[in-house]
């Protein structure tokens, strides 16, 4: 009897760290799928990238990098715009679907890893909370106090409870906010978000490396995005009405109030959650880049994509 082939890769999918070189590797895909006459397209996978104005603190894809190769899905809403995980995901999957019946190849590079589930699975996300969530919680906050604000959150989620300190207001805020837009989810147990089910065959692709050598990189990275004007970027956004969503980028509070190192102890602790995310991810294949060429890492790549055809 017949087996059915398992279908092959349409898309290759880059996840890693911040600083970690995923859009270096990207364009050097882009450059080796070109000579084989593939036509690749870019696709971000990032909670921040979308804002025009960010630029610079979300770390989109320079201009000599959207040269080499086209980035979509980034840069697309005003700062004062609101955004979620469901609205990013019918936009991505309408982009992805498009590129394919196109004959386009689509590269989904992203560090969030619920946005880079969301454009490659179909997922049950529940709506964004209403505008003003904030202010809501902010004003129980003003008139319960911390204390009774995190024991709503132990009652509604209280695996995401136990983490935070009942003092810390701010993260038990943050943590009903992502609880409220389906952001939060139970540690254990079966979860959408780590099956294996995508909506097309896709090649994915971990990029780690050794933990040193990535807290340097990141060191490295926060410095040339304040030497590139970051915090001027920031305060400009500030001033234009920023939203709450796109004030949650990595760094705009710290540079808003001229705190480099803090905003570096920041990036490290969300580079170890997103490897974190990683390991929990299905079907993704680690690749550790530790002093390695982004070149001979999509070399690598494609060798894994030519293995699935084989």
């Amino acid at each position: 009897m017949d087996q059915k082939r398992p279908r092959l890769p349409q898309i290759i999918a880059l996840f890693g760290p911040t600083a970690i070189g995923k859009t270096a590797v990207a364009v050097a895909l882009a450059e080796r799928l070109r000579a084989r006459g593939e036509d690749p397209v870019a696709v971000s996978a990032d909670a921040l990238q979308v804002y025009a104005g960010l630029e610079t603190l979300t770390g989109v894809a320079s201009p000599e990098e959207r040269a080499a190769l086209e980035h979509r899905m980034v840069s697309f809403l005003p700062l004062d715009a609101t955004f979620s995980v469901g609205e990013y995901s019918r936009l991505a999957h309408a982009e992805i679907d498009a590129l394919l019946a196109a004959g386009r190849w689509p590269i989904v590079v992203g560090g969030t890893g619920l946005y880079l589930r969301a454009a490659l699975a179909d997922l049950d996300l529940r709506p964004a909370p209403a505008e003003g969530a904030r202010e809501r919680w902010t004003a129980q906050l003003q008139e319960h106090g911390s204390q009774a604000l995190h024991a709503e959150l132990a009652r509604r989620a209280p695996w995401a409870a136990e983490k935070i300190d009942p003092s810390n207001a701010r993260r038990t805020i943050r943590a009903l906010e992502a609880l409220e837009a389906g952001e939060l989810e139970p540690p254990e147990g079966p979860s959408q978000l780590w099956s294996s089910e995508l909506r097309h065959p896709t090649l994915l692709a971990g990029l780690t490396m050794e933990r040193e050598a990535l807290y340097e990189q990141i060191e490295r990275r926060v410095d040339q995005i304040v030497a590139a004007d970051a915090r001027e970027e920031v305060l400009r956004a500030q001033a234009a009405g920023v939203s709450e969503t796109a004030r949650k980028a990595l760094g705009f509070d710290e540079l808003l109030a001229g705190d480099v190192e803090t905003m570096k102890r920041r990036t490290r602790n969300y580079a170890r959650r997103q490897l974190a995310w990683m390991r929990k991810l299905a079907g993704v294949t680690p690749i550790d880049v530790t002093g390695r060429s982004a070149d001979d890492v999509a070399a690598e790549i494609l060798g894994m994509k030519d293995s699935a055809a084989g």
